[in-house]
C-alpha cells in the first residue's frame, strides 16, 4: 500500500487549498478513504471519510468548509478546503485503514 499526499502549502486566513492523495497497492474503488490531521503539539484528528459508494462524513470542524471527493479512475482522493482558519494549520494525512501517507503541511497564517 502506498499513499502520497500533495497540495499543501501556506495560505492566508480565508483562503483555499486542494489536497490530493494518490493511492496504490489495493483496490481503491472498493475502499473507504480518510483524511486526518495533526496540529503542532496535538494528537491525530479525523477530518473526513468517503466511502466506496461516495457517502461522505465530516468532523464538525470541517463541515461546511471542506469537501472530500474521489476519482476512482485515478486512484486519487481529494480534500478541498475553503475558508481556511489558523486553527486548520496541521500536517494532513491521507489514510486507508491504519495506513497513512507521509503527510502534507498546511499552514494558515496572515
Amino acid at each position: 500500500v502506498r499513499l502520497v499526499e500533495s497540495g499543501g502549502g501556506f495560505v492566508q486566513p480565508g483562503g483555499s487549498l486542494r489536497l490530493s492523495c494518490a493511492a496504490s497497492g489495493f483496490t481503491f474503488s472498493r475502499s473507504a478513504m480518510n483524511w486526518a490531521r495533526q496540529a503542532p503539539g496535538k494528537g491525530l484528528e479525523w477530518v473526513s471519510t468517503i466511502l466506496s459508494d461516495g457517502t461522505k462524513h465530516y468532523a464538525a470542524s470541517a463541515k461546511g468548509r471542506f469537501t472530500i471527493s474521489r476519482d476512482n479512475a485515478k486512484n486519487t482522493v481529494y480534500l478541498q478546503m475553503n475558508r481556511l482558519k489558523p486553527e486548520d494549520t496541521a500536517i494532513y494525512y491521507c489514510a486507508f485503514g491504519q495506513i497513512r501517507g507521509q503527510g502534507t503541511q498546511v499552514t494558515v497564517s496572515s
